[in-house]
């Protein structure tokens, strides 16, 4: 059974890539998860108020902020993932990754596809080990990153 027929029973492609200098990207590795939540941008509005305008105050764009994207239930054919919040949680010299995250229907083919840029890892979790359960390798990756984008290519 190869890596790829695998990870068809997810509905959620990550594929982890490294910008090179050249502007081209790296790949790192890619996984395959069942849920991911906290794909959010929020942005918080400037308020200006005017001398002499006492009906309301005008609203300017401010600062963005994006929440920890929430990886749960992966699978992968490599280590890498551990190995990248190893080296960040050892204080290590790591590269900021960027990621993308495929949306898929039951044919497998990406409807929607988040980009997240300067990605790093928080929290990982391993699933319990239990030899009656049917627990998947990774129980959670917790990603904060610094930007959210919706990449065009998708329905």
């Amino acid at each position: 059974m190869n890596s790829d027929t695998l990870l068809q029973v997810f509905r959620f492609q990550v594929r982890f890539h490294r910008v090179s200098g050249s502007g081209g990207s790296v790949d790192v590795c890619a996984g395959a998860f069942s849920e991911c939540t906290g794909l959010e941008a929020t942005m918080e509005p400037k308020t200006i108020k005017a001398g002499g305008v006492n009906y309301g105050a005008a609203q300017r764009p401010g600062a963005v902020t994006f929440a920890t994207v929430v990886l749960k239930r992966g699978m992968t054919s490599s280590r890498d993932l551990f190995k990248w919040f190893q080296l960040v949680a050892g204080g290590a010299y790591a590269y900021r990754l960027s990621a993308e995250i495929n949306m898929q229907n039951a044919a497998g083919d990406a409807i929607v596809t988040w980009g997240l840029d300067n990605c790093l890892p928080v929290k990982f979790k391993a699933a319990d080990l239990n030899a009656k359960g049917t627990e998947v390798g990774i129980e959670e990756l917790h990603l904060a990153h610094e930007g959210l984008r919706l990449i065009d290519g998708g329905v």
